[in-house]
């Protein structure tokens, strides 16, 4: 029977395999609107649908961790949840909706470099979760199966 720890880090690994995947479609949009090939407004309006989810999941994910007592894990999560709701609090003013882009703003050059810097940093940053998790798990399932 294997036990709670290797479902834990299974479901922290799947939260984070569909965290990484909504980093890369960050960048891929990033890119895209750097090079022209999509307007503001539907970068906006694209990107702004996917903010709250992936603060969710990750909040989720951490919080999982802190009630099953992982607290290397937990504390690994921390900054970037608190990176989250800092950058969430801190939003362009004259927003109305939810979302972290504004059409009128995110064309600026210094913008567009730092959404392409903070997607590589947290694509990264979900790359080594992923790895954690997925040891984390293995060691589970050998010490569940010895």
């Amino acid at each position: 029977m294997l036990g709670t720890d290797f479902y834990v880090f299974l479901l922290a690994m799947v939260l984070a395999i569909v965290l990484l995947f909504l980093m890369v479609w960050h960048l891929i949009m990033v890119d895209e609107l750097r090079n022209d090939y999509r307007n503001p407004v539907d970068f906006c309006q694209n990107l702004n649908r996917l903010v709250l989810p992936e603060y969710g999941l990750h909040l989720g994910m951490t919080v999982m961790l802190l009630v099953c007592g992982y607290w290397i894990s937990f504390l690994l999560n921390v900054p970037l949840v608190a990176y989250h709701i800092l950058r969430y609090l801190r939003r362009p003013a004259g927003m109305t909706g939810v979302g972290l882009y504004d059409p009128t703003e995110v064309m600026n050059r210094a913008q567009l470099t730092l959404f392409f810097r903070e997607g590589f940093v947290k694509v990264g940053f979900y790359v080594v979760l992923f790895l954690v998790y997925l040891y984390n798990m293995m060691v589970a399932l050998v010490v569940a199966l010895t």
